[in-house]
This record gives structure tokens, C-alpha cells and sequence, in this order.
């Protein structure tokens, strides 16, 4: 696996990763997701520069010019609730792309141990496309790998891309070896620890309940 985080680049990123943290710019849901929208979008860009491309032509009211354009078939994949604003950021790069959406949810024993539960799956095939799997936050790196075990199902992907806002070092490196080896990671940044829930320290909280409020 190929990783790739963003934030060891100064960019405009940081500012999405800092307002997202911040804990009075969160109590508005709306910018918070729109800042995870955004950040969705930078590492869209930065993972389109790894498809491939190939020559044509496009008419204009002057003449004809050749250019590069992507020709991969896509699917986007992502983790719900909480990876809807990151789902938006990464259709807004790529306008053809088919969607997949999958339901995913912890199932706590006690502090530090659960389960992940996947109850609902709806994708088109996978097969010899490109994935992209999308997950906000990446805590445990258990979520991710159960999804693409259910994903599975649906055939298999020629290359997987990863996209997510804030991991922690457990997170990155437990996923490391559940993935193909043509597998890329596209995260903005990584967070050195995880609490004895299993939730990112100093991270931003639950993305879920500060983008589409609290659940029971």
C-alpha cells in the first residue's frame, strides 16, 4: 500500500483541517460539512493525478484541440452515515463515477472492544474497475476492512483508493496488510493516538454526530 498524507505539504488544506478540529466552528453543521466536503475534494485532485489518461480530441468554435482526459471506469464507495460530506466532495471532481454506499456501524462489547457490524450494501460491479473507498475518519482501520470484505461480493477491483480526513498511526498501519498491494491511501493528516474507545486523541470528535447531529 501506497501512502499518502497531505499535511506534510503547507497547503490550504490546513486551514479545512484546522476549522474541522476546532471546537466552536463545529457547532456549525453546516460548515463542518462543508469543510470535510472540501477536503474531499483536494484529495480527490491529488488522487486523480494517478489514473490514466489517454488522447482526445475536443471541438471548439475555433479549431480542434487534442487533450488528456481520465478513461477509467470508477466506483465510489462510502461508509454511512458520516462519510456522506466526503462522498459530495469526491463527486464533485469526478461527474460519471458510479456510487456505492454501504452501512457500517460499531457494535461495542466494552471500552476498547467491538464489533463492526455491516448491515446494508448497495454497488454496482467492481470488476476490473478502479475503487474508491471513502471513511472520514480512519480510527481503528476496522471499519474499512470490513466494508471491503462485503464489498467482495461484487466482484474484484483492478486498483483501490483510500480517502479519508484524519487517522491515527494504529488506524494507518492496521490497514497496511488488509488491502491488494495496488492499494492507495489519500489522507489529509495522522494523529499519533487513539483513547480506550477506540476514537482518534487529539482527532475532532465523532464526525458523524457533529455533521448530521447527535444519535442515540
Amino acid at each position: 500500500m501506497k501512502i499518502h498524507i497531505l499535511d506534510k505539504t503547507n497547503s490550504v488544506l490546513n486551514n479545512f483541517i484546522a476549522e474541522l478540529r476546532n471546537i466552536e466552528i463545529q457547532k456549525d453543521a453546516m460548515r463542518f460539512r462543508r469543510n470535510i466536503e472540501r477536503v474531499g475534494e483536494i484529495l480527490s485532485y491529488e488522487m486523480s493525478k494517478h489514473l490514466s489518461y489517454s488522447r482526445e480530441e475536443v471541438e471548439t468554435p475555433l479549431g480542434i484541440k487534442e487533450v488528456l482526459l481520465p478513461h477509467d471506469e470508477l466506483v465510489l464507495g462510502s461508509i454511512l452515515r458520516a462519510g456522506l460530506p466526503l462522498h459530495l466532495g469526491v463527486l464533485n471532481y469526478f461527474d460519471r463515477i458510479e456510487n456505492a454506499f454501504i452501512s457500517a456501524y460499531r457494535s461495542h462489547k466494552s471500552d476498547g472492544d467491538f464489533d463492526i457490524v455491516v448491515e446494508y450494501l448497495a454497488a454496482p460491479s467492481l470488476e476490473n474497475k478502479i475503487l474508491i473507498l471513502v471513511d472520514p475518519m480512519l480510527a481503528t482501520g476496522k471499519s474499512l476492512e470490513s466494508v471491503y470484505e462485503a464489498l467482495k461480493s461484487h466482484g474484484v477491483p483492478k486498483e483501490v483508493h483510500l480517502i479519508s480526513v484524519i487517522g491515527s498511526k494504529f488506524g494507518v498501519d492496521y490497514i497496511k496488510d488488509k488491502f491488494p498491494e495496488n492499494t492507495n491511501l489519500w489522507i489529509a493528516t495522522v494523529d499519533e493516538d487513539l483513547n480506550n474507545r477506540g476514537y482518534i486523541v487529539p482527532g475532532l470528535g465523532d464526525a458523524g454526530d457533529l455533521a448530521f447531529g447527535i444519535k442515540l
